[in-house]
């Protein structure tokens, strides 16, 4: 009874110490510590001397271990746990998505797991896979930093990540490392399918090049060339055709592919063979890759949870579109003009928050300088004609239908002074390539946008929507509620049917992102 007795009040005690030896999180604390799975933090500072690569990751690092006691993270008794291994499975499919850098001292880590695995945990090996994975979240899923992003003319808001607590999250659920739609936008995913698909194309040598005789002007339905058998191969290749007859009369079925690629692709929409659609075509597919790369870039920096509102405009610039999406559907689409070369429509959002009906148009200095003071010196009615009055100073176009901003403006505040506008120049919007603004958006179904955001509010029906529209005097009305706007810069988007759409990189920006990504 005694020997009962004893034994139940060690069990106690020991029970009683256990306890005791465990902060308030349950995390073990003093002599609890298994010292074998623990290293000496001053190791961490010889790891970055012998590994200076990976020393752009040494704050994060020594914050995740700071946090863990300096306990190993990545081993256990029986040697790399199978966490480390799904890590380092995805980084060796990195090439996948569209990441053009390569892991540091990869010889290295690549013999921990094919040679070491079962090894007995060591500073540097754990050290080393800390360092790889932080080498992966900030490639896939952050992409470049900031200030970074911001050189190549990006300014809409990016989300900050700490990619130490965002382990803890993947160690939780190791197969948020292949599920698609939780980190990234849908695009992404997208693109990251074409991305296969024409690195496929690539490996199997491309897809030529069309020859198209210079003193031809297009070639039409029932024409019959070498050239049209060279465009039906393209397609075919691409995707754009399910079949190579490798006929060379243009009959039906390729009249049809090739409306569909128009206006998939913003060209002009005819059923046309012509030399400015043989020059798209002859894009080589190695430029079409580092197109779709430097715009998977694009979307690491916008969070999924910006499109997971139920209401939002978004324009993208390069493809002259903008949508407007209410209760999580697309209730409009609508052509649009941006800004030229010389002004261009920056990229970043804002809430629109108000709309004016018959606005003035307050002309910008630079405009006055410009065109409206050379302009009244060589008439003196020029104001006149363009409907234009001088007020304290400044010039100002009346309200009216010869207004560049047309019947409605829709305003949401910011420091850049764009906004979303009506046109009376509705001819703008039948051109191929519309970057003709002076940075402000036009939007050809203005009135549209206007029914739309307002169907909701009891104070507004069409009839009087056209009436503010076409009265003459300029009226605001503030939204009950901001609708978020955001302007991006995609020049590859996939459609529903996963086909890419190209865009003509309008401001130039491809070039410049693709080289900062094949640096870094």
């Amino acid at each position: 009874m005694k020997k009962v007795i004893l034994t139940l009040l060690i069990g106690f005690t020991c029970a009683l110490v256990a306890i005791s030896c465990k902060d308030k999180d349950g995390k073990p604390t003093g002599d609890n510590i298994d010292n074998a799975f623990r290293f000496d933090s001053a190791k961490m500072d010889a790891f970055f001397s012998k590994y200076p690569d990976f020393k752009v990751y040494e704050s994060e690092m020594k914050e995740l271990y700071k946090k863990r006691d300096y306990h190993y993270v990545w081993f256990d008794k029986g040697g790399i746990v199978e966490f480390a291994e799904s890590i380092f499975n995805q980084v060796n499919q990195i090439r996948s998505e569209g990441v053009a850098a390569q892991l540091p001292y990869k010889d290295q880590i690549d013999n921990l797991f094919y040679e070491d695995k079962h090894k007995k945990p060591d500073a540097n090996d754990e050290l080393l896979i800390s360092a790889m994975y932080f080498f992966y979240a900030k490639n896939v899923y952050q992409g470049l930093d900031t200030k970074d992003s911001k050189e190549t003319g990006w300014y809409l808001p990016r989300e900050k990540v700490s990619y130490v607590a965002y382990l803890d999250t993947l160690m939780k659920d190791p197969k948020l490392l292949k599920k698609e739609g939780i980190e990234k936008i849908p695009l992404y995913y997208g693109l990251k399918k074409a991305l296969y698909q024409y690195r496929e194309i690539k490996g199997k040598g491309g897809w030529g090049k069309i020859e198209m005789d210079s003193a031809v002007k297009a070639f039409k339905p029932g024409d019959s060339s070498n050239t049209i058998a060279q465009v039906r191969k393209r397609l075919f290749i691409s995707g754009d055709l399910k079949k190579n007859s490798e006929s060379k009369v243009f009959d039906k079925e390729l009249s049809r592919e090739i409306l569909a690629y128009k206006k998939r692709n913003n060209h002009n929409p005819d059923n046309l063979i012509t030399p400015a659609l043989v020059k798209d075509l002859n894009i080589p597919v190695e430029e079409r890759i580092k197109t779709i790369i430097v715009n998977m870039e694009r979307c690491r920096w916008l969070s999924p949870d910006l499109i997971k509102k139920g209401e939002y405009i978004a324009v993208n610039i390069p493809s002259f579109r903008a949508i407007y999406i209410k209760n999580g559907k697309l209730r409009l689409e609508s052509n649009v003009v941006v800004g030229k070369e010389l002004n261009e429509t920056i990229v970043f959002s804002g809430k629109m928050s108000y709309l004016v009906f018959s606005p003035f148009w307050n002309v910008p200095p630079s405009i006055i300088k410009k065109e409206v003071k050379p302009g009244i010196e060589k008439d003196k009615d020029y104001l006149e004609k363009h409907d234009m009055e001088w007020n304290n100073g400044a010039v100002r176009q009346k309200p009216g239908p010869k207004n560049s901003l047309g019947l409605v403006k829709f305003m949401f505040p910011n420091s850049n002074n764009i906004y979303l506008h009506d046109t009376p120049s509705k001819g703008l919007f039948n051109k191929e390539s519309r970057a003709l603004s002076h940075g402000c958006v036009r939007v050809q179904k203005a009135k549209e946008l206007a029914y739309a955001i307002l169907e909701d509010d009891k104070n507004w029906n069409p009839k009087k929507i056209d009436e503010a529209m076409n009265g003459g005097k300029e009226m605001t009305y503030s939204l009950k509620k901001k609708i978020p706007v955001y302007i991006a810069y995609f020049t590859a988007l996939v459609d529903d049917n996963g086909n890419v759409r190209f865009f003509e990189d309008v401001y130039n920006r491809d070039s410049r992102l693709a080289d900062l990504l094949y640096k870094s």
